[in-house]
């Protein structure tokens, strides 16, 4: 869009949409210093940031918009109540954005355009502290969340989209929104996002001892939910072993009667005396398996004793452990910083959402549901995505997910796992969400998330061993140059996109090494080896390392 398509007045902009926002000028100065009057709202806690290592994959997404639009950008006040009592910063991004929007010199145009960036960014520094307020008006809210200002920004279609987006998170899954991450964050239920620098305790700091035991139950939840997870296995495992034994020595139990010398029942037949030795594996197995589970059981209870000390601990503290202003302002710049890196250098970090940039069809916008939809599909193709080996056990445990409101294309990964619990705790991907294609953006974090895992697996041997060490030495032989990662994630991106549906574009041992490191799931597999003998070859090796050691 040309700067002639743009709305040359800002009565003219909102003349478009006069029934819809009322005045055909933009609020005055005095009106946006002045706080709206706030509604009472009962708003449900939000819980989605709790690990269930018992669910195996994402419920199926029935329902991605509201029949009936919410009437948030409807009302004649949403300019003023969305700006509104942030002081200075709300009236400089008032006038930034007056003069950008009147402007005809392009020159001009692009020097408004670079201060709203500065200016947008300093009004949501002031408006962070206020999210964890579960009854913040709707404007300021989807003004953090999506970035709309301006309704009149709108194109009629987009403004009815957006207002039948699901305000709620009723899927149970830790997708977030920019607003809802730093209400979390600040209530203490998520931790800060990992920096360079680490953070100095300070001395006298009424929250920071209630923040330390936060920090050893959260390390102690994660050997909780391993152990248990375990003590789990290892009973279904008995379970098994002993429904097996019961069933053997049923049928060593069973004897005919002897034709002509009743009652007498005959002896051992040759099937029954080949189960002595069955069951005699069979308790030996079970015999091995209680020692196991026995040590599976002392380690759960100690790590039960641990939390219910931590939990009374935590009980004589502060009812509610919030996270300074401080911490906050340290996770604010971090949100920043990711805002960035999803657009990149040469990026379009324009932060206020309008209908010159965006240009996403409605189930490729990084809406929550939308976001869900595509991690499921991912997931069914690639069903180690998400999965963590610790003690030999797989765990599913998805990270967290955070949607920016930026025009970025970048997806990707800020950390791994918390650094103080690596077993069971969530990961950090962030996400755009009005990029060019949204799947493209998500298998980019999915990628860099999964690189990021493998080599703290793998830890020094990262470039001997697993998936980080296969792919590196293939790298190594291609004498190619640059950041290995980025060589990783444009390959997975190829593998989920084209090698998924059979269309050949990887090198044959590179396609070797994502077979077996990132495989397909079964039924992929089975597929593909009919459509090609490049991966029937493949598939034949997975059945050879099945039937050899250490596979």
């Amino acid at each position: 869009m040309t700067d002639q398509d743009l709305d040359p007045t800002i009565a003219a902009l909102l003349a478009e949409t006069q029934a819809d926002v009322g005045p055909s000028e933009l609020p005055s100065f005095k009106d946006i210093s002045e706080p709206p009057e706030k509604k009472a709202e009962n708003l449900p806690r939000d819980s989605a940031h709790k690990v269930d290592l018992s669910q195996q994959g994402f419920k199926e997404i029935t329902k991605f918009y509201e029949e009936e639009s919410n009437h948030i950008f409807d009302g004649t006040s949403y300019y003023k109540t969305a700006l509104g009592g942030e002081g200075e910063q709300g009236q400089r991004v008032h006038k930034i954005l007056s003069k950008y929007l009147t402007c005809q010199d392009p020159k001009d145009r692009t020097v408004y355009r670079q201060q709203l960036v500065t200016s947008w960014w300093e009004l949501i520094r002031v408006m962070c502290p206020k999210a964890s307020d579960r009854n913040l008006e709707k404007p300021k809210q989807m003004l953090m969340r999506f970035g709309v200002v301006l309704p009149s920004l709108f194109t009629p279609e987009q403004k009815q989209l957006f207002s039948t987006v699901i305000i709620e998170n009723n899927t149970g899954e830790p997708v977030y929104y920019m607003d809802e991450w730093f209400r979390e964050i600040a209530s203490g239920r998520l931790n800060l996002s990992a920096t360079d620098e680490a953070r100095a305790p300070r001395k006298n700091d009424p929250g920071a001892e209630a923040q330390r035991i936060q920090q050893l139950k959260s390390k102690n939840d994660g050997k909780l939910q391993n152990a248990e997870s375990l003590l789990n296995s290892k009973e279904a495992e008995r379970q098994m072993l002993e429904n097996e034994l019961r069933n053997r020595i049923d049928s060593l139990c069973e004897h005919n009667l002897m034709l002509g010398l009743e009652p007498h029942k005959q002896p051992y037949t040759d099937g029954q005396k080949r189960l002595f030795g069955e069951i005699q594996e069979k308790l030996r197995a079970l015999q091995k398996l209680d020692k196991e589970l026995a040590g599976y059981l002392k380690e759960f209870e100690e790590a039960k004793a641990i939390g219910t000390s931590l939990q009374d601990k935590m009980s004589m503290q502060p009812e509610a452990v919030e996270v300074s202003t401080g911490d906050l302002m340290i996770e604010y710049q971090t949100v920043r910083q990711m805002a960035k890196m999803t657009c990149g250098r040469q990026g379009n970090q324009f932060p206020i959402f309008t209908r010159e940039f965006y240009h996403c069809v409605p189930r490729l916008t990084g809406f929550r549901e939308n976001v869900l939809n595509i991690l499921k599909w991912v997931e069914d193709n690639d069903p180690e995505c998400f999965v963590r080996i610790h003690k030999n056990m797989k765990n599913r445990i998805v990270p967290y997910v955070l949607c920016l409101p930026t025009y970025g294309d970048f997806g990707f990964c800020w950390e791994p796992f918390d650094r103080y619990n690596r077993v069971t705790s969530r990961g950090r991907i962030v996400i755009p969400m009005y990029p060019r294609d949204l799947k493209i953006a998500i298998l980019m974090a999915v990628a860099d998330l999964r690189w990021q895992v493998a080599k703290e697996k793998a830890s020094y041997y990262w470039m001997e061993e697993g998936l980080t060490g296969q792919y590196y030495q293939w790298i190594e032989r291609q004498k190619l140059k640059g950041d290995l990662k980025s060589y990783f994630i444009a390959d997975y991106v190829l593998w989920m996109t084209k090698e998924v549906d059979g269309i050949q574009r990887m090198d044959k041992e590179l396609r070797a090494v994502f077979w077996r490191f990132v495989p397909f799931n079964q039924a992929k597999k089975d597929d593909l080896k009919m459509r090609s003998p490049v991966y029937a070859e493949l598939y034949q090796r997975d059945l050879n390392r099945a039937m050899s050691d250490g596979y």
